[in-house]
C-alpha cells in the first residue's frame, strides 16, 4: 500500500458535565448517520449532543441540519466521515478526541461536503484527535477558536490534503495551538488551504508555528506558503519540491492536459533523474497499487512532463516516483490530486473609484475584465446607492458599462458573469463628492499644499489676501502662566 505522504531525496477549558451526548451513534444497522435506527435517541437535532464512541464509523452523506455538540471519544478509534452531499452545523462546541489513549486517535474526516463549527472546535482535547480535510471538503469555523492539542494529554493533528479550513471567526487569533508538556499539536498542508482575514498578529502567529515546526507541508519535506490575496485574506498552503502542475488540490478544464514537475537534484551530480508517473481517477488504484502497469504513464523516463486525457466532473490522482539514488529502487512520492471541471468565470470589476459631480451628475465608463474558457454573459447591478435611482447603468450587459451617478455618497456596483453553468462575481465601490477638492481630500495620505490657507486645494489670491490680512499678527501668549522662579 502506498503512503499518502512519503518522500525523501538521497537520505483547561471547563466542559465538565457536557461529555454525555443526548443521542449516541450505535451503528446497529449500518454506518450511515441518516439511518434513525443507528441512534440511541433518534436522529440528532438542534438540541442534541452527538456522541460517537466505541470504535464506530459514522458516515454523513446528506444535510443533517443543526446539532448542539459533537463529541468523538472513548477507548478505541472512532470516525465521523463527511462525503459529497454532506452538511452539518454545530451550534456549540465540537471535540474531536475528548478522551482516550494517545495511540487511539478519533477522526473527523471531511472528504466532501461542509462542516460548520459555529463555536469553538477542539482537535485533541483530553485525548487524541485528528482532522483530515481532503478532496472538496470544507470546514468553516464561524465563531471563537480552532484549538489543537488543547489540554493536558491532548494530542491534536490536522492534515489539509485538499479542500479548505476557513477560520471565519472574528476572534483576534482564531487559530490556537496549545501543546503543553504532555500534549502535542501539528498541522500539515499538502493539497488543502487554510484561510482567515489578514491581521499582523495572525500572520505572526502562523509564522511562529512554521518556525517551531508545528506547521509543516507534505510531512516536513515541502514548504509552507503564506500569502495574502487581493481581498486581504491570509492563505496558508503547502508546496511540494516537485512543484506539481496542476497544483495539488487545484482545478483544470477538461481535455488533454500536461502534467509537469520539477526534478530533484540527483545524488550523483550530472546524472539525469528518471521517473515513474502514475495517473488515474481511482484513488484506490494508487493507494493499494494492485496493478501499477495499468495506471503508469511514464516508465522510468528522464522527463518532467507528460500529456494525459481528462474528462469533465472527474477528480484525478497522480504520483511521481523518482530514481535519485538507485535504478532499481524508486523513492515514492505523495499522491497529488486535481479536479477537472468547468471553471467559473474569473471576474475583476476594476479598481475602486473616487470621483465628483459635474453639473449635478457624473457619467463614466467602468473598466472590468472577465476571463473564461467558454462563452459567457455579464450583468451589472446596483448593490447599494445613496438614494433610490441615484445610479443608472446604461449598458449593463457589457463589461465596460456606462454608469451615471446623480448624488454624492457611496455606490457599490456588482458585475456577474455566467457561462451557463457557473457564475463569478466582483464588486466595485464608487465614492462621489461634490467637487474635485473634496474627492482629493478623501484619498488616504492627502497632504494640503503649503499656502492653501482656505483648504480649497489651490494656492491663489484668496490665500494671499488671508495671509496679508494677518501679516505681522501675533497670537502668542501675552502672560507666562508658569513663571520661572
Amino acid at each position: 500500500m502506498r503512503s499518502r505522504i512519503a518522500w525523501s531525496i538521497c537520505i483547561t477549558l471547563l466542559l465538565a458535565g457536557l461529555l454525555s451526548a443526548d443521542t449516541r451513534f450505535s451503528g446497529a444497522l449500518n454506518d450511515l448517520w441518516s439511518n434513525e435506527g443507528n441512534w440511541s435517541e433518534g436522529l440528532p437535532d438542534t438540541n442534541d449532543k452527538v456522541q460517537i464512541a466505541g470504535g464506530m464509523l459514522c458516515i454523513l452523506d446528506y444535510d443533517a441540519g443543526e446539532i448542539k455538540h459533537t463529541a468523538l471519544e472513548g477507548g478505541s478509534t472512532t470516525h465521523l466521515r463527511l462525503v459529497d452531499g454532506a452538511q452539518v452545523s454545530v451550534r456549540d462546541w465540537s471535540i474531536i478526541g475528548y478522551a482516550g489513549a494517545p495511540d487511539e486517535p478519533h477522526f473527523l474526516e471531511v472528504l466532501g461536503g461542509e462542516y460548520n463549527a459555529n463555536a469553538r472546535m477542539f482537535i485533541g482535547f483530553l485525548g487524541s484527535g485528528k482532522l483530515v480535510v481532503d478532496h472538496g471538503g470544507v470546514v468553516n469555523l464561524n465563531a471563537q477558536e480552532f484549538a489543537i492539542g488543547e489540554n493536558t494529554n491532548g494530542q491534536g493533528q490536522v492534515e489539509l490534503r485538499g479542500g479548505s479550513l476557513n477560520l471565519l471567526s472574528g476572534s483576534a487569533l482564531p487559530l490556537r495551538i496549545r501543546a503543553g508538556a504532555d500534549s502535542t499539536a501539528s498541522m500539515d498542508f499538502s493539497g488543502g488551504v487554510m484561510t482567515q482575514a489578514y491581521s499582523d498578529a495572525r500572520l505572526a502567529y502562523v509564522n511562529d508555528h512554521i518556525a517551531d515546526g508545528t506547521i509543516t507541508a507534505y510531512g516536513g519535506v515541502g514548504t509552507v506558503v503564506v500569502e495574502t490575496d487581493e481581498d486581504n485574506i491570509l492563505i496558508v498552503k503547502g508546496q511540494h519540491p516537485f512543484n506539481p502542475v496542476p497544483e495539488d488540490g487545484g482545478g483544470v478544464v477538461p481535455g488533454n492536459i500536461t502534467l509537469s514537475w520539477a526534478a530533484p537534484d540527483p545524488c550523483t551530480p550530472g546524472e539525469a533523474v528518471a521517473f515513474d508517473v502514475y495517473f488515474t481517477d481511482d484513488l484506490s488504484a494508487l493507494e493499494l497499487f494492485y496493478d501499477p502497469a495499468a495506471i503508469r504513464v511514464v516508465d522510468k523516463g528522464a522527463v518532467t512532463s507528460v500529456v494525459v486525457p481528462t474528462q469533465p466532473k472527474t477528480r484525478y490522482y497522480w504520483a511521481i516516483d523518482s530514481y535519485v539514488g538507485s535504478d532499481a529502487d524508486p523513492v515514492l512520492g505523495p499522491i497529488f490530486s486535481f479536479m477537472v471541471d468547468n471553471i467559473a468565470p474569473r471576474v475583476d470589476a476594476g479598481a475602486d473609484i473616487v470621483t465628483w459631480l459635474q453639473d449635478g451628475s457624473r457619467t463614466g465608463t467602468l473598466d472590468a475584465t472577465v476571463t473564461d474558457e467558454d462563452a459567457y454573459t455579464v450583468l451589472w447591478t446596483v448593490v447599494s446607492e445613496p438614494s433610490p435611482g441615484a445610479a443608472v447603468i446604461e449598458t449593463g450587459t457589457t463589461e465596460d458599462a456606462t454608469v451615471t451617478l446623480s448624488a454624492t455618497g457611496q455606490y457599490v456596483l456588482q458585475l456577474e458573469a455566467s457561462d451557463g453553468e457557473y457564475t463569478g462575481t466582483d464588486t466595485i465601490t464608487v465614492n462621489v463628492y461634490n467637487d474635485s477638492c473634496e474627492a482629493a481630500q478623501s484619498v488616504p495620505g492627502y497632504e494640503p499644499l503649503v499656502g492653501d490657507l482656505n483648504g480649497d486645494c489651490r494656492v491663489d489670491d484668496i490665500d494671499m489676501a488671508l495671509l496679508q490680512e494677518n501679516w505681522l499678527a501675533d497670537n502668542s501668549l501675552s502672560e507666562d502662566w508658569f513663571p520661572l522662579p
